[in-house]
C-alpha cells in the first residue's frame, strides 16, 4: 500500500477546503523523529509564501479541514506551519494483516496495489561492444537497469528491454580480416575467438602495423554494409560466440537480459539513410562542409553559437547519432513506448540530449512518450581514479565476479569451518555477487564510488551479506519453532503492541511507495537504504520483543512469527527486484 499516496490525497482535499488552489503540492514526508509524528505535511509552507499569508494561521485552516478519522490517532502543528501527523496503531494493524495474507504473486504482490496506470516502457541498457568483452565500465548500468526493469514489471508495467549491443562498424572490417585468415589456417571460430580481448588486440597490431591489410578491412566494412553474403557470414560467427561472453555474464550477474532482447546497432542500417532524407527534407539537418549538420539552437552556448549535431559523415558514414534517432522512431513507433529509458555513463549527457530535441524536432518522438537518459556516475580505485588494473588495464567483469566468489568462500568457510563443499559454493557464489550488486546498486546512481572489497563483502552495516543474513536468520526462528512459514498467513492475526513492532509495521507498509520513487527516477539506491531500514528495524524488533521464550504467550508468539514472515518475505522480494539471491542458511 502507499500510506504517502493517501495522507497526500486527504491532506490535498482539506488544502483546497481551506482555499488554496487544486494543484497545491501537500509535501508529505516521513517524519525524521517518532516525537514529531510518523509522517509531516510541509505544503502549507510554500503556499503560504506564494499567497503572502501567515504559514501557521492557513496551517490552521488546513488542519481544521483534514479529516483523517480512522486513519490518524492525532494531528498537530508545529513550527511556523508543518503539520505533524500520527497514524492509529489500530489502522496500521489492519493494513499490515492485509498485507500478510497477500502474496507476491499475481496482480497484487504483497504490500502493493495494483497498478491501473500501466505504461508500455522500453528499457535501453547493458549495451556491450561486441568488439571486446564485457568489462567493469559495464556493471552499472547492466544492473542499475535491470533492477528498474524489475521494479516496472513488479509494478505491472509492460517492460521492452533493449540491449544496444555495438555490432556494427569500421572495427568489424578489421575483425572479420583477421577472423578470416584465421579459419584460412584451420583454426575453429570458437576457438580463435574464445579470447575476445586478445582477438582485438592482434586484429588492431595487424591494422596498424601490416602493409595491406588495412586496405583488407576497409574493403570488408563496405563488403558487409552492402550485404555480401560471405563477411556476412563471418560476421555472424564473431556475432554469436560474442553474445554467449556477454550470456555468461549475465548469468553469473543473475540478471535478466536474453538473447531475444538484443537490438544491436545493426538492426538499424537499412533506416538510416531515410533518417537522413526526412531530416533534410523537413530542414532539420543542412549540409555542411559535405556532412549532414543538425544546430541545435536551444543548446547554443554563452556566445550564442548553437550546438552541432553531425548526422552523417562528409563521406556518407553514419554515426551513433544517427542509430539513436532511428532507435527513437522505432521506440516509439513499432514498440508503441510510453515511456524511453536509456542507461549510460554521465560523458554521454551531452549526446543525448542532442538526440532528444532533434528527435522530438523530427517527429520521431511524439511529445506524449517520455524520454529519460539515466546518467551514472564512474566505479573508482582506492587512488580516486577509474577502477584499473594494478598495470592499468582494464579489468574484465567475469575475473571481478570471479574475485567476488573466491573472496566470499573464504569468508564464509573462516565463519563456518564445517559446511559442505556443495553449501559452500552455491551460498558464496550468491554472497560474492549478491555483495558487488549492492555495493553499487545502493549509490547514488549519478555518483562516483569506491570499489572497496572489505566493505562490500562486511556481514555489517547496508551490505548484501548483512541483509542475506537478516532473511537466513529469520528461517532459523521459523525452524526452531517448528512451523511452515506459509501456515502463518491462514488466520493469523499480528498484533502491534510495543513501538519496535509499530515501527517495523510501518517500515513494511512503506514498500510500494519506495519502489515507486525507484521507478520514478530511476534510483535502486533508495530500495537498498530501505532494506537495510527494514532489516535494522528488524533486528531492533528481535531483541526487544522475545518470540520463542517459554514465558511468551502463544498469541503473542504466532503474532510475532507472522511478522517476522512478513518482513522475511519483504527482504526476499525487494533483493530479487535488485537481482539478488537469499539462501535459508548461511
Amino acid at each position: 500500500m502507499n500510506i504517502k499516496q493517501i495522507l497526500a490525497e486527504k491532506v490535498s482535499a482539506a488544502m483546497v477546503a481551506a482555499g488554496l488552489p487544486e494543484d497545491t503540492n501537500p509535501a508529505i514526508s516521513l517524519s525524521n523523529r517518532p516525537q514529531f509524528g510518523d509522517y509531516q505535511a510541509n505544503g502549507v509552507m510554500g503556499a503560504a509564501k506564494k499567497l503572502k499569508t501567515n504559514p501557521r494561521e492557513l496551517a490552521t485552516n488546513v488542519v481544521e479541514q483534514l479529516d483523517l478519522s480512522g486513519i490518524a490517532s492525532k494531528v498537530e502543528l508545529a513550527g511556523p506551519g508543518f503539520i505533524n501527523i500520527h497514524l492509529d496503531e489500530a489502522w496500521l494493524t489492519v493494513q499490515l494483516n492485509q498485507v500478510a495474507k497477500d502474496d507476491f504473486t499475481g496482480v497484487t504482490q504483497r504490500g502493493v496495489n495494483a497498478n491501473d496506470d500501466a505504461k508500455t516502457v522500453v528499457v535501453d541498457y547493458s549495451a556491450p561492444n561486441l568488439a571486446k568483452e564485457m568489462h567493469v565500465g559495464h556493471l552499472r548500468s547492466t544492473i542499475i537497469g535491470d533492477a528498474v526493469v524489475r521494479a516496472l514489471e513488479f509494478r505491472g508495467d509492460k517492460v521492452i528491454r533493449q540491449n544496444h549491443m555495438g555490432d556494427w562498424g569500421t572495427q568489424f572490417g578489421m575483425l572479420i580480416a583477421h577472423l578470416s585468415d584465421k579459419l584460412a589456417g584451420n583454426e575453429v571460430a570458437e576457438t580463435a575467438l574464445a579470447d575476445l580481448e586478445n582477438f582485438y588486440r592482434e586484429a588492431k597490431i595487424r591494422f596498424d602495423n601490416e602493409e595491406g591489410f588495412a586496405d583488407r578491412a576497409r574493403a570488408d566494412v563496405v563488403k558487409l554494409q552492402s550485404g555480401d553474403e560471405a563477411c556476412a557470414k563471418l560476421w555472424q560467427q564473431f556475432i554469436d560466440i560474442s553474445i554467449t561472453h556477454s550470456e555468461e555474464i549475465y548469468e553469473k550477474l543473475n540478471v535478466s537480459l536474453k538473447r531475444s532482447d538484443i537490438m544491436g546497432e545493426s538492426a538499424y542500417n537499412d533506416d538510416l539513410s531515410t533518417v537522413i532524407d526526412e531530416l533534410m527534407a523537413k530542414k532539420i539537418a543542412v549540409e555542411d562542409q559535405g556532412a549532414k549538420v543538425v544546430f541545435i539552437d536551444e543548446m547554443a552556448n554563452k556566445d550564442g553559437e548553437p550546438s552541432v549535431f553531425i548526422v552523417q559523415k562528409s563521406g556518407g558514414g553514419f554515426l551513433y547519432a544517427t542509430t539513436d534517432l532511428s532507435a527513437c522512431r522505432y521506440r516509439s513507433g513499432k514498440l508503441a513506448a510510453d515511456r524511453i529509458i536509456i542507461f549510460t555513463d554521465a560523458r554521454q549527457a551531452l549526446h543525448f540530449k542532442q538526440v532528444e530535441i532533434v528527435a522530438r524536432k523530427a517527429g520521431f518522438l511524439p511529445e506524449n512518450v517520455g524520454y529519460q537518459h539515466c546518467p551514472f556516475g564512474m566505479m573508482m580505485g582506492d587512488d580516486g581514479k577509474p577502477f584499473k588494473t594494478r598495470t592499468g588495464g582494464t579489468i574484465k567483469l567475469a575475473e571481478l565476479l570471479d574475485e567476488a566468489v573466491v573472496r566470499a568462500s573464504a569468508l564464509i568457510k573462516e565463519k563456518n569451518p564445517e559446511i559442505s563443499d556443495d553449501d559452500l559454493a552455491l551460498i558464496s557464489k550468491k554472497v560474492g555477487i549478491g555483495a558487488v550488486k549492492f555495493a553499487d546498486l545502493s549509490k547514488n546512481r549519478t555518483s562516483d564510488y569506491i570499489f572497496n572489497w572489505k566493505t562490500m563483502l562486511s556481514f555489517e552495516g547496508a551490505t548484501a551479506p548483512y541483509l542475506q543474513y537478516a532473511y537466513s536468520r529469520i528461517q532459523s526462528i521459523f525452524s526452531k519453532a517448528g512451523i511452515k512459514p506459509s501456515t502463518l498467513k491462514n488466520d493469523v492475526t499480528i498484533n502491534i503492541i510495543e513501538p519496535q513492532e509499530k515501527a517495523l509495521a510501518l517500515k513494511i507498509l512503506q514498500l510500494e511507495d519506495t519502489i515507486d520513487a525507484v521507478i520514478s527516477e530511476c534510483t535502486p539506491n533508495l530500495l537498498c537504504n530501505y532494506l537495510y531500514e527494514l532489516a535494522s528495524l528488524y533486528m531492533t524488533f528481535y531483541e526487544a520483543c522475545p518470540i520463542l521464550k517459554e514465558d511468551i504467550s502463544d498469541d503473542v508468539k504466532t503474532s510475532r512469527l507472522a511478522l517476522c514472515q512478513v518482513v522475511s518475505d519483504t527482504l526476499k522480494q525487494g533483493l530479487d527486484i535488485l537481482g539478488i539471491e537469499v539462501m535459508d542458511r548461511m
